[in-house]
């Protein structure tokens, strides 16, 4: 159902990796990608990074809750979001950190909650740091994808690359318990949704959970390999896009086993417009901030 592509065969142009990546923006609305700039031992730093801070004591990871603030930076604890409001509270912690504006950029005195200052934990140790490396490798690999996803959807190449100078780009680890004896068919660890923005890219700790639904009705499940990485595209692109790019259902119910994903919600300037053609105007700052309200139960409570 999904493909996977060799990334330095897709930026070397070869034709079967670009059939592939098209495939996957109009039509499964899911791909995988080997081969990138981004280590596997770099992936795996991060994820033992992750680890070691959803281990601590729930006094030490509420100091930088974001549920303290009026943005999505930091810790969220389990329960602290609803993606499907006919499902229960999600059964998973988070931790979330954002684009950081420089210095002098105009926007850093207007208050936007998507460029909220980051919160960082005391420990573990070296924490920041390696969630910020990897942070900038995520960055550059989502930009040269936009180029050949522009291609896909009969775009010009550069066509994303103004509208992405100082992305709404967010990082989350997600930590998935082993699912509870006392879990129900409203119990998820994510419920089902579509992602909300454009591009999605997710790596993990090996373990098995996420789920796709497919052309046939059924759910499959997605390997999500460390080193590797599953992309999906969100509500945003496929309205910009006219519905062309597919924003795809996905999900996880949870096992037996613990779980940690890393997705990449790679979102552009917060006054792109991103209507479809001939559509009433809508900025992703805006469609962002009312999907975020929608979801998180601190800003949906404050909204």
């Amino acid at each position: 159902m999904i493909d996977k592509i060799d990334f330095a065969a897709l930026e070397a142009g070869d034709a079967q990796a670009r059939a592939k990546l098209a495939r996957g923006v109009l039509e499964t609305g899911f791909l995988q990608i080997a081969n990138t700039p981004i280590s596997k031992a770099d992936t795996l730093a991060l994820i033992a990074a992750y680890e070691a801070f959803f281990k601590l004591p729930v006094a030490e990871k509420a100091k930088v809750d974001m549920a303290r603030t009026g943005s999505n930076r930091g810790w969220g604890a389990s329960g602290s979001e609803q993606v499907d409001p006919m499902a229960n509270p999600d059964y998973k912690e988070v931790f979330d950190c954002g684009y950081e504006l420089d210095a002098e950029d105009p926007l850093r005195a207007s208050g936007l909650l998507v460029y909220g200052a980051n919160q960082w934990p005391d420990a573990p140790a070296g924490f920041a740091k390696t969630v910020q490396g990897y942070y900038g490798q995520a960055i550059a690999l989502c930009r040269a994808l936009l180029g050949h996803i522009a291609e896909a959807s009969g775009r010009d190449a550069t066509y994303f690359e103004a509208r992405f100078s100082r992305p709404m780009a967010l990082l989350r680890s997600n930590y998935y318990p082993a699912r509870p004896d006392w879990a129900g068919d409203k119990d998820f660890g994510i419920a089902a949704h579509t992602d909300y923005g454009c591009l999605t890219l997710l790596t993990g700790d090996g373990t098995a959970g996420l789920e796709v639904l497919g052309a046939d009705g059924a759910w499959h499940a997605v390997e999500v390999t460390p080193g590797e990485f599953v992309i999906n595209f969100g509500e945003m692109l496929e309205m910009w896009s006219g519905g062309r790019v597919k924003a795809t259902l996905h999900r996880v119910v949870g096992t037996g086993e613990a779980r940690i994903s890393v997705p990449m919600f790679f979102n552009p300037n917060y006054d792109t417009d991103v209507s479809a053609e001939g559509a009433a105007p809508i900025s992703a700052g805006d469609y962002l901030t009312k999907r975020y309200d929608e979801t998180y139960l601190h800003l949906k409570a404050k909204a």
